[in-house]
């Protein structure tokens, strides 16, 4: 087991978590819902050191949590093991937390979402901009209601409309200024 992060780490990650939600996904609208569950703050941050068993372990808890908690809109879980920096070893342990959210008996009711430093559409080559729409500071594991989803989707091609929106910004925006952004909120300074 991962030695514990300290609080001050702790923190760091926590606030460049909600920064990239800021500065990143609801600035430029990556996710049309993220705004009205930021500004009340119903979006809770937990950081985890551990290995792959205390992520799925965490994950449980969350989900708990959320099934507890009605004021909790959304849980993002920041992977601090250095393993996970691994893309290909963080979605071994997303594939396992999918499984198990089947199998808890949680499908239909709340959604994992993923988001990653190296995140890699498959058919995307790395450096694909539109890659950037999932990266972000720290390896995340996004736990999403799924009512929450589909009160804010009123039709079906809504999902394609925010996908298309998502690439064509991406693309426009270009990969160095996503670069620098994230190298900013990890550094936590100002985004130029």
């Amino acid at each position: 087991m991962a030695e514990p992060t300290s609080p001050l780490c702790e923190q760091h990650v926590i606030d460049a978590t909600l920064k990239w939600v800021d500065d990143i996904v609801i600035k430029h609208n990556f996710c049309p819902f993220a705004r009205y569950v930021r500004t009340p703050n119903q979006i809770r941050c937990k950081v985890i050191a551990g290995d792959a068993g205390d992520v799925i372990q965490s994950l449980y808890d969350e989900l708990r949590h959320l099934e507890e908690n009605e004021s909790t809109a959304t849980t993002l879980i920041a992977l601090t093991n250095p393993s996970l920096a691994d893309f290909e070893e963080y979605l071994d342990v997303l594939a396992i937390g999918d499984n198990m959210l089947h199998d808890w008996g949680y499908s239909g009711t709340y959604q994992l979402a993923s988001f990653h430093p190296d995140y890699v559409f498959d058919g995307s080559d790395f450096n694909d901009a539109e890659n950037y729409t999932n990266r972000s500071p720290y390896p995340l594991l996004h736990l999403i209601r799924e009512a929450h989803i589909t009160r804010y989707m009123k039709k079906e091609e809504d999902a394609e409309k925010i996908f298309s929106h998502n690439i064509e910004k991406a693309q426009a925006l270009g990969c160095p200024y996503f670069e620098n952004a994230l190298e900013a909120i990890k550094k936590d300074k100002p985004a130029q």
